[in-house]
């Protein structure tokens, strides 16, 4: 995010089944959704809120889009949220060559998306940036080289971002399983093991404290 994401700037949010404050709100509402993630941000004097990797969420009720052709609901988190306000510029972790660019459109889907492709002592994975800006998807093209540290895309606005509260959905993979614009960004609890093994924990990359 161009600054050290640290446990003075940003506050590691609870979208799980315990939380009781997620009972109270309207998830389908966007606007009501954004005002419940940000005020337990910027009351607290935080610029960033932290949704972990694997986290099992409650919040994915508010899409069909979650739903699966097993009659089983996903809801175990792959990748690693970085929520704040839109706008912000988001720089490459590391850097790669970009392998897809797309708008996944449809509520509670990714909306705008860049995944760059990478190699590191000869293995090749993959990372994912969702929920941006429109305009980030026409100012790069396909093969595109991203350095390390280079500002390429921005957190996204809802409804564009996919009707989100705005926040960069972040996700390594090592295997693109035949996806070509985006890759599931949770899974249900009966494919967990499988995609444990295709999606590492991206605080290796990341290295947040409070992860």
């Amino acid at each position: 995010m161009g600054e050290l994401l640290t446990t003075k700037n940003s506050v590691k949010m609870d979208f799980s089944p315990t939380n009781a404050g997620l009972e109270f709100i309207d998830l389908t509402n966007t606007r009501s959704f954004d005002a419940f993630v940000f005020d337990q941000i910027f009351r607290k004097g935080y610029t960033y809120g932290i949704g972990g990797y694997l986290e099992h969420r409650a919040i994915y009720t508010r899409s069909k889009v979650f739903a699966t052709a097993e009659a089983d609901f996903r809801n175990i988190h792959l990748g690693v949220d970085i929520w704040a306000a839109a706008g912000k510029p988001v720089f490459a972790p590391i850097s790669g060559t970009v392998f897809a660019l797309h708008d996944n459109t449809g509520f509670g889907n990714y909306g705008p998306t860049i995944i760059l492709v990478h190699e590191h002592e000869g293995t090749i994975f993959y990372s994912l940036y969702g929920h941006l800006y429109h305009t980030d998807l026409e100012q790069l093209h396909i093969g595109q080289e991203i350095s390390a540290g280079m500002e390429f895309c921005h957190i996204g606005p809802y409804p564009e971002n996919g009707d989100w509260p705005p926040h960069l959905h972040f996700q390594l993979m090592l295997d693109m399983m035949s996806n070509t614009v985006d890759f599931p960004g949770v899974c249900s609890a009966r494919e967990l093991e499988k995609y444990k093994r295709i999606c590492p924990d991206p605080n290796v990359i990341l290295q947040f404290e409070l992860l």
